[in-house]
């Protein structure tokens, strides 16, 4: 499927919408960009909506862009953080059970609360593993 990249650059009334080798339009809104580059697109190529992805890029100025590019990474970098951790833990949870720990045991060691401890047990890793002991 064929992305259109869209510059969205800031102006008096809104931004203006710079779409890869075809034009440029106007939005009101960032929220609206899609949707207006999404149309011109459509007019000006005769493609069927569903047919292309839309990718819109903001561009803020003031030394804002590398900020926010900087704050997008550590957001996704969070989320890998959190998702291993996740993954450790519900690891860790299983082993502990497999030691026979009971789960309040497992909640104590790991200090987290019991009904995390459940949840943990029951939830599916990457190999669809999931717990097969009670929680005790």
């Amino acid at each position: 499927m064929k992305t259109y990249k869209v510059r969205a650059k800031r102006w008096a009334r809104g931004w203006e919408l710079h779409i890869e080798n075809l034009g440029a339009t106007q939005s009101h809104t960032l929220r609206d960009a899609e949707m207006m580059a999404r149309d011109y697109i459509e007019l000006d190529t005769g493609e069927a909506a569903g047919s292309f992805n839309v990718e819109i890029t903001p561009e803020i100025g003031a030394g804002l862009d590398g900020q926010v590019k900087a704050a997008r990474a550590a957001v996704a970098a969070a989320d890998v953080a959190q998702r291993q951790a996740a993954a450790q833990s519900r690891d860790t949870a299983r082993r502990l059970q497999r030691a026979g720990l009971t789960g309040r045991d497992i909640a104590a060691v790991l200090q987290v609360s019991p009904q995390r401890v459940s949840q943990l047990l029951k939830e599916r890793d990457g190999d669809g593993e999931t717990a097969r002991y009670a929680t005790g």
